[in-house]
């Protein structure tokens, strides 16, 4: 039996390229309950969406610097843990950028659909 997953761009910066923007998105959609770092990365990949912690925690704290999420530490363990949570505000950029995806998507399946 052959494996469905077509293989990847003999490039692997052409596919993280193309995940970059979405990423943000998609950490977005799964920030509606409050999750820590560490359990984002396990939740993305899971996602297929395999991220680095180093690529996701600068996109964490731009978002919560700019009020998109709101963040709170849970010191209750022997290890103190950061947890984000979408805000009101972080709802209407997630719409946003829902919407941007969108355009992009139709976009270019018309282009795609169009190649022989």
């Amino acid at each position: 039996m052959t494996d469905p997953t077509p293989p990847p761009p003999k490039d692997p910066r052409t596919e993280a390229e193309l995940r970059r923007g979405v990423l943000q998105l998609v950490a977005l959609s799964l920030l509606e309950e409050p999750r820590y770092g560490y359990e984002l990365v396990r939740l993305l990949g899971e996602a297929g969406f395999a991220t680095e912690e180093g690529t996701l925690y600068p996109i964490l704290r731009r978002f919560e610097e700019q009020g998109a999420l709101e963040a709170t530490w849970d010191t209750s363990r022997a290890r103190p843990r950061k947890y984000y949570r979408l805000s009101e505000d972080g709802r209407r950029v997630r719409a946003e950028l829902l919407d941007a995806w969108r355009r992009v998507r139709d976009a270019t399946d018309q282009v795609v659909g169009r190649t022989p």
